[in-house]
C-alpha cells in the first residue's frame, strides 16, 4: 500500500498515484513496459499473476527495477504530522516526517497533550517540572526566579534534538550508499534489463526487535504439500527496523 492521500497537505498530482492501490507511490517500482506502481503492490502481483497489472505484457519479479528519482520527488511532498488529531498543526516534507514525529511535542512520549489539566498545551514533561510542588520540609535550594537554571532545560532539549538529527542524517547517508550499491549491482541500464541481469548471493544476520525482523515477504507456498515455484521476495522494509540498515535487506531481494 502507498501513502494515504489524506495525509498530504495539498492535492497530489495523479502521476504520483499507484494504479493498484490508488494511494501515493511508496518505493516506486517499474515494469519493463514502463508502468510504475508501489513496490509492495507490484511485487506480489508479479509473483502471482506473471503479467503487468495493465495487462500489456508478461512480467517476472526479477524484471522489476526501482525508480529512485520518482521516489525522491514523492519524498519532497508535504504531509501532516502523525499527531494532528492530538493538536499538532505542522506540515513537513515526507522525508522529514520521521524526525518530526520523534520530537513532536504532541506525541505520547512527550508526557502530555492538548487536554493536559496543567494547561501546558503539549509542551512535555520538562514544562511540567517548572510547576512541580515540593513538601514544605524539603530545604533544597530553589532555582532563581530570573535567569540562571531555567535556561538549562531548553539547552538540554536542543542538544537532544541535535543528537537525534545527527543520527537520522547518518542513517540517511548509509541508506543512500546502500541504494547506490544496489543500483550498480542489479539495475544495469534502465532501458530494459532492470533486475534481470546477474545476481549475487549474500548473508544477512538479523536480531528480532519487538518480536519482528523488520521486513515483509511474499511468495513461497501456503502449505508444505505445494511446490514453491515462485520464490520468496522481500516486499517491504520497516523503517528503523532490524533489516533497515546499511548492510541489511532491500525491497525485491530474493530469499534463498
Amino acid at each position: 500500500m502507498g501513502f494515504a492521500l489524506e495525509r498530504f497537505a495539498e492535492a497530489v498530482d495523479p502521476a504520483f498515484h499507484c494504479q493498484l492501490c490508488g494511494q501515493v507511490l511508496e518505493e516506486p517500482a517499474c515494469t519493463p513496459c514502463g508502468h510504475v506502481f508501489c513496490a509492495s503492490c507490484l511485487l506480489p502481483w508479479a509473483v502471482r499473476r506473471r503479467r503487468c497489472p495493465l495487462q500489456c505484457q508478461p512480467l517476472e519479479p526479477g524484471e522489476l527495477y526501482r525508480v529512485l528519482p520518482l521516489r525522491s520527488l514523492v519524498q519532497q511532498l508535504r504531509v501532516q504530522c502523525d499527531y494532528r488529531a492530538r493538536g499538532c498543526g505542522h506540515t513537513v516534507r515526507l522525508r522529514e516526517l520521521a524526525a518530526h514525529v520523534q520530537s513532536c511535542a504532541f506525541g505520547p512520549a512527550s508526557g502530555c497533550g492538548r487536554h493536559c489539566p496543567g494547561g501546558c498545551g503539549g509542551g512535555g514533561e520538562e514544562r511540567h517540572q517548572v510547576t512541580t510542588t515540593r513538601p514544605s520540609g524539603d530545604k533544597r535550594e530553589e532555582p532563581p526566579r530570573s535567569g540562571g537554571w531555567p535556561r538549562v532545560a531548553p539547552c538540554r532539549r536542543l542538544r537532544k534534538t541535535l543528537q537525534r538529527q545527527l543520527g537520522l542524517l547518518q542513517r540517511r547517508y548509509q541508506k543512500l550508499a546502500r541504494y547506490m550499491e544496489h543500483t550498480r549491482n542489479f539495475v544495469g541500464d534502465l532501458g530494459g534489463r532492470g533486475w534481470g541481469g546477474e545476481q549475487k548471493s549474500f548473508t544477512v544476520v538479523l536480531e528480532r526487535e519487538d518480536d519482528t525482523l523488520g521486513f515483509n515477504i511474499i511468495g513461497g507456498r501456503s502449505n508444505q504439500k505445494q511446490s514453491a515455484t515462485e520464490g520468496i521476495y522481500v516486499s517491504k522494509i520497516l523503517e528503523n527496523g532490524p533489516a533497515d540498515r546499511a548492510d541489511g535487506l532491500e525491497v525485491h531481494d530474493k530469499i534463498i
